[in-house]
């Protein structure tokens, strides 16, 4: 197949399934909301369920869910009848996935929450299909043919099946006011587990803090910078509050007659610093902004109480 142009058939098919999602933005009505406001509401879990490909998705947007607030769980379609409808109670929600609207094995299911009365929330390209008419909300996919050429194989369906999921969950965790730190609690482990720790995790106490009053002669300053090894020394007022830093920069620019002078003196006023509470995502993005710093200094209150260094991000898995 010498004609074969396999990048202008993955184009074809990221344009087809864009396309689709613009269509799916556009028609977000009511439904959505009302999702939204029926898992909200929810004591339990939502039980995200489908079968095939429309099972692999359910099983994804349960994750994520789970991982941004929601709690949910994914039941196989197939295996309901079999004992696992038990994992279903009254207080939880169905979110089911069929493009067709017609599994048969999503039927024992349906049966079931009828029967006790558990919401139902299909997520379908056919609202008069036997899922369609059995749930209580529905989220219709807009009607279009999959990506591959003279094929059905699910391939924009669940694209469109996979940005809903995202999108409930997205709503549902700004519902609720759900902010970084909450989602840390679900993602201790890994890179972003570390970009979400606070930098009081991180950093270095009291105890090893390179401070200095400002009257200091540079003679001493600089003996205490040496020994605390953060290539600065914090400056603080008659209150103990940080007034300045001196770096390594300060130092070079005051070459002449360095020793003559205070800290006070030679000190850069108003450096970067951070709150304690601050996430380590956060220093490091701040670090990296102009003016660069490898440092800085943890403030509460504006007095220092800590100090973090790049390499303690580094170290973390931050960076």
């Amino acid at each position: 197949m010498t004609d074969f142009d396999a990048a202008a058939v993955g184009r074809r098919v990221l344009q087809a399934e864009a396309a689709a999602l613009g269509e799916l933005a556009l028609a977000l009505d009511g439904g959505f909301t009302a999702a939204v406001d029926r898992i909200a509401a929810l004591k339990g879990r939502v039980v995200c369920t489908g079968v095939g490909k429309s099972g692999h998705v359910a099983r994804k947007i349960a994750a994520t869910l789970a991982s941004t607030g929601t709690p949910a769980l994914f039941v196989h379609a197939g295996e309901a009848s079999h004992g696992d409808l038990g994992m279903i109670t009254a207080e939880d929600a169905v979110l089911a996935l069929s493009k067709s609207g017609g599994a048969l094995e999503l039927e024992p299911i349906l049966a079931y929450a009828k029967r006790f009365g558990i919401p139902v929330i299909a997520i379908t390209a056919a609202a008069d299909s036997p899922l369609g008419r059995a749930a209580d909300v529905r989220l219709l996919l807009p009607a279009g043919p999959e990506a591959a050429d003279a094929l059905d194989a699910p391939t924009t369906s669940t694209t469109l099946q996979m940005a809903l999921g995202d999108a409930l969950g997205v709503a549902l965790l700004e519902r609720r006011g759900f902010t970084a730190a909450d989602f840390r609690t679900f993602h201790p482990g890994g890179k972003l587990g570390a970009a979400l720790r606070a930098v009081r995790d991180l950093m270095h106490g009291e105890a090893e803090l390179p401070l200095v009053p400002a009257a200091t002669p540079m003679r001493d300053a600089l003996l205490v910078m040496t020994e605390r090894r953060f290539g600065c020394v914090g400056v603080v007022d008659a209150d103990g509050a940080l007034a300045g830093v001196v770096t390594d920069g300060d130092l070079r620019r005051h070459m002449a007659g360095l020793l003559d002078h205070t800290a006070g003196e030679i000190m850069t006023r108003s450096p970067k610093t951070v709150p304690p509470t601050t996430l380590a995502a956060e220093a490091l993005k701040l670090m990296n902004e102009p003016p660069l710093v490898t440092v800085l200094f943890v403030v509460d209150a504006g007095r220092p109480v800590g100090i973090l260094h790049v390499h303690d991000l580094l170290r973390a898995g931050v960076a």
